[in-house]
């Protein structure tokens, strides 16, 4: 029942979308009847076409894994609908969902029908002998013909369990044919997703280098104008108060030692000597060795990266690392990197408590928008009550 029950409730719902199909294609075709008139079929053919496109857009969402959508605008003029291949590739989805509502409901009508042939002996002992008992064309007019209708009962509900899976599969053929992203529409998106790709990652660019700056002017340029303001007072004072001088010489190396330490620390938030050194695997373990709360590590990386790449994947481990220690509450954490040749693969598991979410901090936000300069991808997994996986990949070239 738990697979016969979801399978059942998705034919309920493609026979809805193909019956709701099949009256968009009669508007559409009663639309294009109008475009003969334009001030009166453009909009009508606009308005039509919005609703088959959001139907179509649903049955997409619907698939598994989801069809990408290929439209980035709402239709405009007749002009750019009816050249537009993809308005008629959904109108001969509407066409065809609409057939396919019908064998929808004759699969889903089985179970009934199934149930009956099993209950039919029933039927028999407890209707009057003068009812008209029949079961799919055959007349129940004896017990032996009663309990054949159980056994054809029971065959309907075995076609029952498995016709929906067939069906599935065959819906799902059908809309990747017809509701797919043809060779123009998967170009544009793609060129649309660069342009925003680069956008996040000049946005970024900035905005680390406006950091720099500031912690720049804050720190170490701070410290190295007291430096030479020390050190010039020092030099005034040498030869009538040599205690004093020595006094501010000691305090100027101790805020160029200081300066000398908020510079280490600024060059190792751009690119960690550790990186640099010993490459992905090294800088793994010293984020691991690191942590204090106990970090199972996999690496499995015999190669060194470029430096990007690199970085990126280091920043990464890093953020979603700081952020199970200090949002998750977690015990335990357990991180993997693993070359897949084409990509690397970067995960970050906790046993926390959970509950991660995007939307509400900036380190998801950030990762997403480090690995979209790569084209990579990532994706969080944190129910309530944990526990919590971000899996990153990352292309890297083979």
């Amino acid at each position: 029942m738990r697979r016969a029950l979801p399978d059942l409730r998705h034919m309920l719902v493609s026979t809805g979308v193909g019956l709701a199909a099949l009256g968009l294609l009669m508007l559409t075709l009663f639309a294009l009847i109008l475009c003969v008139v334009p001030p009166v079929g453009g909009p009508a053919l606009a308005n039509t076409a919005g609703l088959a496109r959001r139907l179509a857009d649903w049955q997409r969402r619907r698939m598994r894994p989801a069809i990408l959508s290929p439209y980035t605008a709402a239709p405009g003029r007749i002009r750019d609908i009816l050249p537009d291949p993809t308005f008629w590739r959904d109108t001969a989805w509407l066409l065809a969902g609409g057939a396919c509502a019908f064998p929808a409901m004759l699969v889903w009508g089985l179970w009934p029908s199934g149930v009956q042939g099993l209950v039919t002996p029933i039927l028999y002992r407890l209707l009057p002998a003068s009812a008209d008992l029949t079961f799919q064309a055959l007349p129940i007019t004896t017990a032996t013909r009663s309990y054949i209708a159980v056994g054809m009962g029971a065959v309907i509900l075995v076609a029952a369990y498995f016709l929906p899976r067939w069906y599935r599969r065959g819906e799902a053929l059908l809309s990747r044919w017809l509701l797919s992203p043809g060779a123009a529409a998967r170009l544009s998106a793609r060129v649309e997703q660069l342009v925003e790709t680069r956008t996040a990652a000049v946005d970024a660019s900035a905005a680390e280098l406006r950091r720099i700056e500031r912690d720049l002017h804050d720190g170490a340029q701070a410290r190295l104008v007291a430096l030479t303001m020390n050190l010039g007072m020092a030099e005034d004072m040498f030869d009538t108060d040599p205690a004093a001088a020595k006094a501010m010489l000691a305090d100027a190396r101790a805020g160029a030692h200081s300066a000398i330490s908020e510079l280490r620390d600024l060059v190792r938030g751009i690119h960690p000597p550790m990186l640099a050194d010993r490459g992905l695997a090294g800088a793994a373990g010293a984020l691991a060795a690191a942590s204090p709360v106990p970090v199972e590590l996999e690496v499995r990386l015999e190669r060194r990266l470029s430096a990007p790449v690199e970085s990126a994947a280091y920043f990464v481990l890093a953020e979603a690392l700081a952020n199970a220690i200090k949002h998750a509450g977690a015990a335990r954490i357990r991180m993997s990197v693993v070359d897949e040749a084409v990509h690397i693969r970067l995960r970050v598991q906790d046993d926390g408590r959970g509950g991660a979410d995007r939307s509400r901090g900036t380190g998801l936000r950030g990762i997403e928008r480090r690995l979209a300069a790569f084209d990579g991808s990532v994706t969080v997994s944190s129910p309530p009550g944990g526990p919590t996986e971000i899996e990153a990949v990352l292309p890297c070239g083979s």
